[in-house]
């Protein structure tokens, strides 16, 4: 299990479940409480590291089952609430406590996670950032967007990602649902280049004020 860490927060980061996937803690050092994102299957030593946190929230990205498989699992363990956006709720195994939107916020103590929703890879999904750490799921990996099925499936994953995610700071921190992270700067400069190649497949980043955190 691999340890981000600053004053801020601690990111505990385990490769779990049935498609090799990424779950997270996220813990507030003040005060102990954690959030987990992202359910997958065997996630022993997830809850192994959860035992020393009070868990106050269980957050899924988006409804696939590989996401999923170990909620049960974690539900059990640490009777936490299980919070998912509206669009991806009616799918789920255990249906969520809490229906997320655009925006919303879920606290951990002094820690913050917002709510990012970014409809394409499924209509619910959604990225989680918190401070300098963004949660992708499987929106945006590094090193390029997550699937999508269709043409109206694609084009909607890439305003998410060109219209809300590449409007943080370059410095922001990639923690995809799968494989290795990246930093979203060296993310947006892959993006222009394959736009600038392709233009009528790839919409420009707009021309907007980054989101300030």
């Amino acid at each position: 299990m691999t340890l981000l860490y600053n004053e801020e927060v601690r990111v505990f980061w385990t490769l779990c479940g049935s498609d090799n996937n990424n779950a997270y803690l996220i813990v507030c050092p003040q005060s102990g409480e954690s959030i987990i994102i992202d359910a997958p299957l065997n996630p022993g030593r997830l809850l192994e590291e959860a035992k020393g946190t009070q868990v106050k929230a269980i957050l899924i990205t988006h409804k696939h089952r590989d996401h999923l498989e170990g909620l049960k699992e974690i539900t059990d363990a640490t009777g936490a609430p299980v919070a998912a956006h509206r669009d991806d709720a009616a799918d789920m195994p255990i249906p969520p406590n809490v229906l997320l939107d655009d925006g919303d916020t879920i606290r951990a103590g002094t820690v913050e996670v917002t709510v990012i929703h970014t409809p394409g890879h499924t209509p619910g999904s959604v990225c989680y950032l918190v401070g300098t750490h963004l949660f992708t799921g499987d929106t945006l990996y590094a090193h390029g967007p997550g699937e999508s099925r269709g043409v109206e499936a694609t084009q909607q994953i890439l305003r998410s990602i060109t219209e809300k995610l590449y409007r943080l700071p370059d410095d922001t921190f990639l923690l995809p649902g799968h494989g290795g992270g990246g930093i979203l700067g060296a993310e947006k400069e892959r993006y222009r280049f394959y736009a600038a190649q392709y233009p009528d497949l790839f919409p420009p980043i707009p021309d907007v004020p980054p989101l300030i955190r």
